[in-house]
């Protein structure tokens, strides 16, 4: 009996010391990952969230070539979660839409990351959108592959053969992706996640954005993927940059965590039904019809069963 007593107070000591070992290599992995990306703020300044209202949180994917010398942002998405109900929308924005950036003149809402930053492109978008834009997180292609590999991977369901070749850096820029259901690494999701050589172009790139990003979400809070959080956060740290503080990653990873990602639901910014292609200086570009697009999106936020119903009926309305 004793040594049963005995053999229980062991397993007891030794799994309350793997458990403290445990949570502080994971409390020094996220230490050190938050004081790596963080980017001290500038004069623009972001609206604080206080955790109760809906939080907005800029993603940019940016391609920054060696022979480039500057930065345009070649994916530009926002998560919008409301912690009431806990629920949340991902928005993925045309990066020809033709925009006021402040400041400057009429331009590609993708030049202003070129022009002003990060934080150019959060007020950039927040009056695009009429969404405050709290947070940003910017990676670029290397950080993208890399935490896709570090989860795993992610098996999805390639709609079509996809096929481009640029030639340029050892074939890292090519493109070749074959129709059906695969396992995608690191570098063959990026090849998916860019492709927009089709009738299409960025209207299926981006659909294609938002479907790979929820299916990578899915990965990241599957119970195996917790587990690999260290080396995920070691793995992308070189390549992220954020206007986040620890406790905001905190109660961000909280409340993303309650989010049930069967229900997130994705749109195109702006939405096919609003937008009109026009050309300036020769070149097509997307007018967004700001104020419109607001409007749709403020009424998909306040009835999201609804509320793109009603504002597409809106919209046909006006254009008859």
């Amino acid at each position: 009996m004793r040594t049963l007593k005995t053999i229980l107070r062991m397993t007891f000591v030794f799994l309350l010391l793997f458990g403290i070992g445990l949570g502080a290599y994971y409390a020094y992995s996220f230490y050190s990952f938050t004081t790596k990306i963080q980017k001290p703020g500038t004069a623009t300044s972001l609206p604080e969230w206080t955790g109760k209202e809906r939080v907005n949180i800029l993603l940019l994917g940016v391609d920054k070539r060696d022979y480039e010398e500057s930065t345009r942002s070649d994916s530009i998405m926002v998560v919008s979660i409301d912690p009431v109900t806990q629920k949340a929308h991902l928005f993925s924005i045309l990066r020809d839409s033709w925009v006021e950036i402040p400041g400057h003149r009429k331009n590609r809402i993708n030049a202003a990351y070129e022009l002003g930053g990060p934080e150019l492109m959060a007020e950039t978008v927040e009056n695009l959108t009429g969404l405050p834009i709290q947070y940003y997180v910017v990676t670029d292609f290397k950080g993208f592959e890399k935490v896709v590999d570090a989860l795993g991977g992610v098996d999805l369901y390639v709609e079509k053969d996809m096929e481009y070749y640029l030639y340029e850096n050892n074939g890292y820029y090519d493109i070749l992706l074959k129709k059906g259901y695969q396992h995608l690494d690191g570098r063959k999701a990026l090849q998916y996640v860019r492709f927009r050589h089709d009738k299409m172009g960025d209207f299926s790139r981006t659909e294609r954005q938002r479907k790979f990003l929820k299916a990578l979400a899915e990965k990241a809070k599957s119970g195996t993927s917790i587990w690999k959080v260290p080396r995920v956060l070691e793995a992308i740290s070189p390549y992220v940059t954020t206007n986040m503080g620890s406790t905001d990653m905190l109660r961000l990873a909280n409340l993303a965590y309650k989010i049930d990602l069967e229900n997130l639901q994705t749109e195109q910014i702006p939405p096919s039904t609003i937008l009109r292609e026009k050309t300036i200086g020769g070149a097509q570009v997307i007018d967004p019809r700001a104020e419109r697009t607001k409007e749709y999106i403020r009424e998909l936020l306040e009835n999201p069963v609804d509320g793109q119903a009603e504002v597409n009926k809106e919209v046909k309305g006006s254009i008859n």
